[in-house]
């Protein structure tokens, strides 16, 4: 029984070490700048800026290392998004009544919008070739 205690304690004082060495990481993952193409949409030009255009918005925050890891992906999709598709980004901690009106829970959330519409939705981190075919199935 004795045993059975210490190994469960090795175990669980293992797993808490690898859980502290990859939060550390995590903090850690630099700030991306985001590619000239992508929109940044703010409660003033929201509306204008989502008009008549398919466009995919991420609700994201600085604190928030998923998000940060998600910037180059959307920089890549919005270097081969063409014609009337974008990325649009809005910093939830700036702008909390756009992440309430999209009843945002979890960061990142990504929302497809067309004509200022959502048609989709995707939490969490994804890929480019996952965003692009969601993107292209709208268009």
């Amino acid at each position: 029984m004795q045993t059975t205690l210490i190994i469960i304690g090795i175990i669980a004082a293992i797993l808490g070490g690898l859980f502290l060495i990859a939060r550390a990481k995590m903090k850690n993952i630099p700030v991306v700048a985001d590619n000239a193409n992508i929109l940044t949409l703010t409660e003033k030009n929201f509306q204008h800026q989502t008009k008549n255009k398919l466009i995919l918005v991420d609700f994201w925050a600085s604190w928030c290392a998923p998000c940060r890891m998600m910037a180059p992906v959307l920089n890549e999709v919005a270097d081969e998004l063409a014609g009337n598709s974008y990325i649009g980004k809005v910093n939830i901690e700036e702008y909390q009544s756009l992440a309430q009106k999209f009843q945002v829970r979890n960061i990142p959330t990504l929302v497809l919008l067309k004509n200022g519409m959502e048609v989709n939705r995707f939490v969490g981190i994804k890929n480019k070739e996952f965003l692009l075919q969601q993107i292209n199935k709208i268009k």
